[in-house]
């Protein structure tokens, strides 16, 4: 029986067709069709979003909060994500940006790069401790797919709090000395790329608690933001930047690697292209990297499926804007305890992929799936409901299916007068319809 989880993914089944887009993308093998609906596998599901950014009928989205949550609290603050900067045409002064989020209704806004450039810090400080080579855990739907997919490689990502929730820290530090109120009447909010982040603050694996309380969506806060700094002067623009070029270059792949100021490091982005690096550094084909950065979305943050921006245009212009930035605002000093930014809770595998707890009967299980794997086509056309053969043959051990799942489980390819079921009764010859040659001589 799966597990009801928290997830900021949804699935809206009045705008389903069922077709098959999404269940072939899904990275965690979550997605079935079935009655002509599709539905999603809670305890599989990594909130990665790319469901959402394949559904050609929009039956997929991403939930977050009402920006009228900020009304709660009496002080209110702002984490904007670095790629928010990438959104916006001619910008040369992220200042322009943090003013327009105050003039909106926040007291105060705390960059989420800021924070990023700290646990670069971090990371140079503690890494001759960590398992070579090792894995960035910035990415929540990253840290969720190994859990879920290579549990293996768990020793390899950075025990670290992400960015987002060591700019909350600062946050709400420097809050409560400037205004002493207590925790409960001060809201933190990340503006956030992708649904995978909002997941990591409402439910995190890793920690106790993330200390922010709740997310909006960019591509929400975008149009009342875009208006707001339009009608800027330059007297109401107020210094508030306080991050450089190894923060900000976060917002795109390769910006973390780069902030580490190591040469031996991979970066790759993209939910197959992640898949294939785990695979290989899985099979022990990395070893001679020292750090791997890796990003579920096409270009890194900049690319998640609550931006408005092309991934490729906005890390064009941010690349452009840390031109005129320092290197970097923060660091941590030498004797800084690190471990106090450490994961307060283990991260351990997910057993959404286990066919059984007990060891003999998950065996017999998986001897019975090879079983029924062999006998169907092994064409992974979808037309089943489930992504691949291999995943309807894991769906019927389970109980959750049946090879009549499988139209073409019956058919004998090595019978020519054997009729195929529809949609498919026109037999196809040597790459050409059957009919076709009818009127020939």
């Amino acid at each position: 029986m799966e597990q009801q989880l928290f997830h900021s993914v949804r699935l809206d089944s009045d705008k389903c067709q069922g077709c098959t887009n999404c269940i072939k993308r899904c990275p965690t093998q979550a997605i079935r069709v079935r009655n002509k609906k599709a539905y999603i596998i809670s305890d599989r599901c990594i909130d990665c979003g790319e469901c959402i950014r394949v559904c050609p009928h929009h039956a997929k989205y991403a939930v977050s909060e009402h920006f009228n949550e900020i009304i709660k609290y009496k002080y209110r603050i702002a984490l904007p994500a670095p790629a928010l900067y990438g959104q916006f045409n001619n910008l040369e002064n992220v200042d322009y940006v943090l003013t327009g989020l105050k003039k909106m209704g926040f007291d105060d806004v705390v960059e989420v790069s800021k924070g990023a450039e700290l646990i670069s810090s971090a990371t140079r400080m503690m890494e001759k401790e960590l398992k070579k080579p090792v894995i960035s855990s910035a990415c929540p739907a990253v840290v969720r797919l190994i859990r879920t997919r290579f549990p293996n490689l768990i020793g390899n990502l950075i025990p670290l709090v992400a960015p987002v929730n060591m700019a909350a820290k600062i946050a709400r530090e420097e809050a409560k000395k400037k205004t002493g109120l207590p925790d409960e009447d001060i809201g933190v909010f990340f503006i956030s790329p992708c649904p995978a982040k909002r997941t990591a603050i409402k439910a995190p694996i890793c920690l106790d608690e993330s200390g922010i309380n709740g997310a909006f969506a960019m591509k929400d806060i975008y149009p009342i933001l875009f208006q707001t700094m339009d009608r800027l002067t330059p007297e109401e623009v107020e210094l508030l930047n306080d991050s450089g070029i190894i923060g900000v270059g976060w917002a795109s792949s390769g910006g973390e690697a780069a902030g580490l100021l190591k040469e031996r490091y991979l970066a790759a982005d993209g939910i197959e292209n992640v898949i294939n690096v785990l695979e290989e550094l899985e099979d022990e084909k990395l070893n001679d990297l020292d750090f791997i950065e890796l990003n579920c979305c096409t270009g890194g943050c900049v690319g998640g499926v609550l931006t408005v921006e092309n991934p490729y245009v906005a890390k064009a212009r941010i690349q452009r804007l840390r031109k005129f930035m320092p290197v970097s605002c923060n660091s941590l000093p030498e004797e800084y305890d690190v471990s106090e930014l450490s994961w307060s809770k283990e991260l351990t595998p997910s057993p959404a992929m286990k066919l059984a707890d007990n060891v003999i009967k998950a065996m017999k299980m998986m001897t019975r799936l090879r079983e029924i794997e062999a006998s169907l086509p092994g064409l992974d056309c979808g037309i089943c409901g489930a992504p691949s053969c291999r995943a309807l043959a894991d769906d019927i051990v389970r109980g959750y299916a049946s090879e009549d799942y499988c139209i073409f489980h019956k058919v004998d390819y090595n019978n020519e007068d054997q009729s195929l079921p529809i949609p498919f009764r026109n037999k196809v010859i040597n790459g050409e319809n059957s009919e076709d040659k009818t009127d020939e001589g």
